[in-house]
């Protein structure tokens, strides 16, 4: 088994997939309000939300557990609602080297796909490959759709 890794995960929503994308790029200070339970809060610490090179710092519970995460935006593609953000400080750094999650979203008609992307390399062999990230990234989606389905 390598090191380096990727991990894949589709969901389709059952709301506008412009909103989710606005809500991740533009306003990801509000998932917090969205989601209480999973983010708990995302600061900016600096840039600009919603701009390239822009560095987030995320309060979030995954498996139970506090953590924190320090995001610096890599990539955006508008016309693809795709979003990088490279892991640069926090909890998920303790196993991995490289952590870096991307969503995008696919839209035919009124059919709106999510997709997330992480893509990784770990510290050593023996670190597990990241697929709890994958129930996380589910959990947000669901949340995030929920909420939005409702309005």
């Amino acid at each position: 088994m390598g090191l380096k890794g990727k991990l894949i995960t589709q969901s389709e929503i059952n709301c506008n997939g412009d909103i989710f994308h606005e809500l991740i790029r533009h306003r990801p200070h509000h998932v917090a309000s969205v989601i209480p339970d999973t983010v708990q809060s995302c600061d900016l610490h600096e840039g600009e939300f919603g701009r390239l090179g822009s560095v987030l710092f995320w309060n979030y519970t995954h498996e139970e557990k506090k953590m924190v995460v320090k995001t610096k935006i890599e990539a955006i593609d508008e016309e693809k609602k795709l979003v990088t953000f490279n892991i640069t400080e926090g909890d998920v750094l303790e196993l991995y080297k490289k952590f870096i999650v991307t969503m995008h979203i696919d839209t035919n008609g009124d059919k709106h796909v999510v997709t997330w992307t992480f893509e990784y390399e770990k510290k050593y062999e023996e670190a597990p490959a990241p697929t709890s990230y994958i129930d996380l990234a589910i959990s947000v989606t669901k949340g995030i759709e929920d909420h939005h389905a409702k309005k």
